[in-house]
């Protein structure tokens, strides 16, 4: 039975990975940060199919005993300081987990078996103030934060360990990807959270920023099978993953309350506090090398993607109440 190993297992990404390998019968394995928390963060049906091991990420040793007793076919790397809200909080803990772990995770892969294939999750921030739009492949990075920098530098070191060193090592450039397994702290999960609360009378209104900002948004079990088909192809490269269309926090809203009957304009005020400096141009990817090399394009379509969100949010919300 083949293995696949996946660090931070237990986040969205994470989670989806696993269900897919699993479907097609691979030994799973991957990391945590604590055990304990597992039953909070990772779906029931996966407990109990997967191993599971605590990793502290700065523990370059650890991960090369891991890789030696696994002996996996593919690592899939998601531990990582997220986005969203945290992105400027802690920028010396942010470099340590997104950026130097990376190296250390390749460096373990170089030193353990070089046939391991690997993929990293990067991502649309490494762009930062882009100066043409759609971003492909080819476009500058020019990170604006913490996250993005940290992301870029973890980029570069898989590229170095490609062509140096002949690693089997791809970047997949993930815009931003959704789905119920979302945390809290990412506006569409918010919106969904926040709506789901009004209509069941325990929550009065939402507060967001701008509501024209965009996005491209993609559903996470669309984006994983993305970096699955990375690692299958003849010879390695990066690749941006992103749907090419983009969506305003308006649009989300409509669509999240639409599906509970109800109208977003009587809820959701604008916050001036919660602004974000916008982009001087819109962040949107250009999937066209994965549509064209790897046969990949989106399944889930955002609105598709949001009703599931609302749904899955509402069955939380009444299994809470039983």
């Amino acid at each position: 039975m083949k293995t696949v190993f996946i660090t931070g297992i237990t986040g969205q990404d994470g989670s989806y990975l696993a269900e897919f390998f699993l479907a097609q019968g691979y030994r799973v394995a991957g990391t945590v940060l604590n055990l304990r928390e597992v039953p909070d963060t990772f779906p029931p049906g996966l407990l109990n199919r997967v191993e599971l091991m605590e990793w502290d990420v700065l523990n370059y040793k650890a991960m090369e005993d891991i890789l030696t007793g696994y002996q996996p076919v593919e690592v899939y790397n998601y531990a990582a300081y997220t986005s969203g809200e945290q992105m400027f909080e802690d920028p010396v803990g942010m470099g340590q987990i997104n950026g130097l772990a990376v190296t250390q995770i390749l460096e373990a892969i170089r030193k353990v078996n070089v046939k391991i294939r690997f993929c990293q999750a990067s991502s649309s921030e490494m762009f930062g103030e882009v100066c043409q739009t759609p971003q492909s492949e080819e476009t500058p990075f020019k990170p604006r934060s913490p996250y993005g920098a940290t992301k870029l530098y973890a980029h570069c070191m898989v590229n170095i360990y490609r062509k140096h060193y002949g690693l089997f090592a791809c970047s997949a450039i993930l815009f931003n990807h959704e789905s119920h397994r979302r945390g809290l702290g990412f506006v569409t999960r918010k919106v969904v959270h926040e709506a789901v609360r009004i209509k069941l009378g325990l929550a009065h209104e939402l507060k967001l920023g701008n509501l024209d900002a965009c996005r491209d948004w993609g559903f996470a079990g669309d984006y994983v099978r993305a970096m699955w088909l990375m690692l299958q192809q003849p010879e390695a490269s990066d690749y941006v993953v992103a749907t090419g269309q983009v969506h305003s926090v308006r649009e989300l809203c409509e669509i999240a309350f639409s599906r509970l009957g109800l109208d977003y304009r009587r809820y959701v005020r604008q916050d001036a506090g919660a602004f974000r400096q916008p982009e001087k141009v819109q962040l949107v990817g250009n999937p066209e090398k994965a549509k064209k090399e790897l046969n990949w394009e989106p399944q889930i379509r955002f609105s598709e993607m949001i009703n599931m969100m609302v749904d899955t949010e509402m069955e939380r919300f009444n299994v809470q109440k039983d």
